[in-house]
């Protein structure tokens, strides 16, 4: 048996041993119901502390937050390329504009 063992086995000999002796304060239980009461109310009542907790409890465990950081990479990056292509049409609608000037400088844009 090694050290640690006999160690552990002491300590859980005196803490079986042990025990409280304090008298609970008066009306202890009824205080407790009580708070357990007003912790009831205040939680329903509010929807943001419960959004709050829910939000935490799902993005606490890895493959959700993964998954939402993947789908908002993937929104940024579509966003991104609608962007650039709307963009490059209004370049690429300049650029034309502005050869045709270059070669008959007295045609308008649009004619």
């Amino acid at each position: 048996m090694n050290p640690e063992q006999k160690h552990d086995e002491k300590l859980s000999a005196v803490l079986r041993q042990w025990a409280v002796d304090a008298p609970l304060p008066p009306r202890f239980r009824e205080q407790v119901w009580q708070r357990i009461a007003q912790a009831e109310t205040r939680g329903g009542a509010a929807a943001g502390p419960s959004f709050t907790a829910w939000l935490e409890s799902v993005f606490s465990r890895p493959l959700p937050a993964v998954c939402y950081v993947a789908v908002l990479l993937l929104a940024g990056a579509a966003t991104g390329l609608w962007q650039a292509k709307f963009k490059a049409a209004e370049a690429e609608s300049q650029w034309r504009a502005r050869y045709v000037q270059s070669v008959d400088p007295y045609r308008m844009h649009g004619n």
